[in-house]
């Protein structure tokens, strides 16, 4: 191998955004945040945890919840209609 043409090789910190962190090696300069971790990741934990990108979990939650509340209203008004029908 050629001297002086590889990129220095140290210790760095990794601290996630759960509060986990823990040292490892690589070439990049100073500390690295991470969103997700081996300590928080759903694969590894078993857990369900939803990574929120640009509020799209909450866009899709408002939606989902809109989706309930019609066919609640749908069902009322069949059952409102099938009660008429039997008296």
């Amino acid at each position: 191998m050629k001297a002086g043409i590889h990129p220095a090789y140290e210790e760095v910190k990794v601290v996630c955004a759960c509060g986990s962190n823990f040292q490892t090696r690589s070439t990049h300069k100073g500390d690295l945040r991470v969103e997700i971790c081996s300590s928080c990741h759903p694969f590894f934990t078993g857990r369900q945890k939803l990574v929120d990108t640009e509020g799209r979990v909450d866009r899709f939650q408002k939606k989902f919840a809109k989706a309930r509340e019609m066919q609640a209203q749908k069902k009322a008004a069949v059952d409102a209609k099938a009660a008429k029908k039997v008296q």
